[in-house]
């Protein structure tokens, strides 16, 4: 009997060695993955107009080493910032000060935080998918979505705000297990505030608490759980808050502007364009290739399983999420952004379950037939704009390597075979890695 107990305490001890290795060479390709999509050809192609704005305030606070009150509340053209709190502005002044005033280190942070947002999906998922494959799959989801790939690269709020925003929910679910992560997603909260002002906090901050009331009530009476959400709305309390120390008509004036400034984007389309409700549902739908084919079989599966945690997290967090920003006068591209991670969930869920399908279970028609539409459409983009401009090398090998995936893609849809999931992976990732490398001017016939 001793020796049985010592035989299979061995044969646990070696499967759990095994999956602790497993796990990290999990995170470490998708750490390089990850790495190498959103950090090559970083510095090429002048700053935007928004990427401008944030180099010229990290400027600013690069030569302010001294001055708490201008790093607090830095000034643009004279006039104070107050739209957004200034998180991203000091990381790319870190980055100055290390490696000069250039387009690299400009983009530099956004990158980094983007590819430790992969890793934290991955860690999300783990959470609340009892099979590894699934959180793998989620986070090749994640990683290959175009618009991840591509403001993920830029220095701009949005891009490092969807990295604080997965940073929370994941410890969100991890408070479910230990109350004390409550802690640890009140930070999370706050350098959401840090980055995107209140509006964007408070709306977080209502997902995880519907999320919450629906699957797990009993953490809403836990004491972590309240301080943590103490914890992260203190940054917005300071910044709300420091002006008034001042004690003058200025300093009053300043706080309710800041006030109006966060919230005015509810009722004021600050960028002057008008766009209807739907504009957001366009936008994912426009830039969600190949993914957007399988979108309705993802939904409908978190619903019929709505009964899981999964499935809760992800109809609260991007039915939520949607309804909210469709509502909100102003609407821009990078808004939608919090979507994708929980749409990259509901993915890894279903194409799991597909791929443990028998082998005589048919694939729906539609899959094949909108893969192949999809590289016949890129072929018909690459002729008409072709002939109009002269695209570098990679843009042409872009433009090759698109077809060639959905088309391979959807022969293996056909015949009934799993492995076109593992064309998709690739040959979308191959494919968004040419593009990075490729002559920044395509831009403009994708985004």
């Amino acid at each position: 009997m001793d020796h049985k107990t010592f035989t299979w305490g061995g044969s646990g001890n070696r499967i759990r060695r095994t999956q602790r290795w497993i796990e990290r060479l999990s995170l470490l390709g998708l750490f390089l993955a990850a790495l190498l999509l959103f950090s090559i050809n970083l510095g090429s192609g002048s700053l935007q107009g928004v990427e401008q704005s944030i180099s010229h305030l990290a400027t600013q606070l690069l030569s302010a080493k001294g001055e708490f009150g201008q790093w607090l509340y830095p000034t643009f053209e004279g006039e104070t910032v107050i739209e957004h709190p200034p998180l991203l502005a000091w990381l790319i002044a870190v980055a100055y000060q290390f490696g000069g005033v250039n387009e690299w280190t400009t983009r530099l942070p956004g990158a980094i935080l983007s590819v430790l947002s992969v890793l934290l999906v991955y860690g999300l998922a783990t959470e609340i998918f009892p099979c590894r494959q699934k959180a793998i799959f989620s986070s090749l989801i994640y990683l290959t979505f175009l618009p991840i790939a591509h403001y993920g690269r830029m220095a701009i709020l949005d891009g490092a705000n969807l990295c604080f925003v997965v940073l929370m929910m994941w410890c969100v679910l991890r408070s479910r297990r230990d109350s004390r992560w409550s802690l640890a997603a009140g930070i999370g909260l706050g350098l959401i505030f840090l980055t995107k002002g209140i509006l964007v906090a408070l709306l977080i901050t209502a997902i995880a608490l519907l999320f919450l009331a629906w699957d797990t009530p009993r953490l809403l009476t836990s004491t972590y759980w309240w301080l943590g959400l103490l914890l992260g709305y203190s940054p917005a309390l300071a910044w709300y808050t420091v002006p008034l120390l001042v004690q003058d008509q200025r300093a009053v004036t300043t706080t309710k502007a800041i006030l109006y400034e966060s919230l005015r984007p509810i009722w004021t389309a600050v960028d002057g364009q008008n766009r209807l409700p739907w504009y957001y549902l366009g936008e994912i739908l426009k830039f969600s290739a190949p993914w957007l084919l399988f979108f309705s079989y993802w939904l409908q599966q978190a619903w019929q399983n709505r009964h899981w945690g999964w499935a809760k997290l992800v109809l609260v967090w991007a039915g939520g999420y949607l309804i909210a920003i469709s509502l909100i006068a102003t609407k821009l591209p990078g808004y939608v952004l919090p979507v994708y991670p929980a749409l990259a969930l509901a993915g890894g869920a279903q194409l799991t379950d597909i791929w443990h399908w028998p082998s005589s279970k048919s694939y729906p028609r539609f899959w094949s037939i909108g893969l192949s539409l999809l590289g016949v459409a890129t072929i018909t983009v690459m002729l008409h704009f072709g002939i109009r401009k002269a695209f570098d090398l990679s843009s042409w090998l872009f433009f090759a390597c698109v077809p060639l995936t959905m088309v391979i893609a959807g022969m293996l849809v056909a015949r009934r075979d799993r492995q076109f999931m593992v064309i998709l992976f690739w040959g979308t990732y191959l494919s968004l890695l040419i593009l990075m490398s490729s002559d920044h001017g395509i831009w403009q016939f994708l985004i």
